[in-house]
């Protein structure tokens, strides 16, 4: 199996749709920052995508689309998946803030989702969760709406029966006490750690924090690569899981 995590930064890169017409083999897809039929409220710059649910799903025919709005409707989290496997069950679970909690256009007041998709493999129950983690303007160290968020992730977790694939964009530091939590409170590997991952932004991202993007999986998962790939279609970098 095959996973990508990406945030697609609302499709500012023109070539980002290049990426997934190249990139039909994949399984899963779990995506960041989609614009669904987006407005004058939810697109933050001019050259954002505000059909770019319609139109990764044009190019994946083979794929099963799954839209998780955070705010309007109109933005939040996305999951394609083959259609060859069997969804068992999805939905969302808000661990921060709620549903359209943006005041005005301050990105800062989202409301953070945590997107899932339960699906049966070979007789395994895999759930399968994106996330983005709220984003303060102020770097990506711990606060305590952070912490919070953290808490409410495991709690959630810990819930489901089955193995689990958590990856994302967190918005935190790889040493943050809130990203520690994630891996520790549930026992999940961390493969940015694990295979001593640098970076995880592109050169479209200036600034010196080069963390942000990580994946996390339960043990008994074989993973057979873990990388950082090298197309730059949005300044986060995609992440692909090779794993059975």
């Amino acid at each position: 199996m095959k996973l990508i995590t990406l945030n697609t930064w609302s499709g500012r890169v023109k070539s980002i749709l290049d990426f997934f017409n190249n990139h039909q083999d994949i399984d899963i897809f779990l995506l960041q920052e989609v614009l669904h039929n987006g407005t004058e409220h939810t697109i933050f710059n001019e050259n954002e995508r505000a059909e770019l649910f319609y139109e990764i799903s044009e190019l994946l025919p083979n794929h099963q689309g799954y839209f998780a709005p955070t705010e309007g409707g109109e933005w939040g989290l996305a999951i394609f998946i083959k259609k060859s496997i069997e969804v068992l069950k999805h939905g969302d679970y808000f661990v921060h803030g709620h549903k359209d909690a943006m005041i005005g256009k301050d990105a800062r007041t989202l409301g953070r989702n945590i997107q899932f998709i339960k699906i049966s493999l070979g007789g395994r129950i895999l759930n399968v969760l994106n996330f983005h983690g709220l984003w303060s303007g102020n770097g990506k160290s711990d606060s305590p709406e952070r912490i919070s968020q953290s808490e409410k992730i495991a709690e959630f977790i810990k819930k489901l029966s089955g193995e689990i694939i958590l990856a994302g964009d967190f918005n935190l530091l790889p040493d943050s006490k809130s990203l520690n939590y994630i891996e520790k409170e549930l026992n999940l590997r961390n493969l940015i750690k694990e295979y001593n991952i640098k970076s995880t932004r592109t050169s479209y991202y200036t600034k010196e924090e080069k963390y942000a993007d990580y994946i996390f999986c339960s043990s008994v998962i074989a993973v057979d690569d873990f990388s950082v790939m090298s197309e730059e279609v949005s300044d986060h970098s995609a992440l692909l899981l090779v794993f059975k």
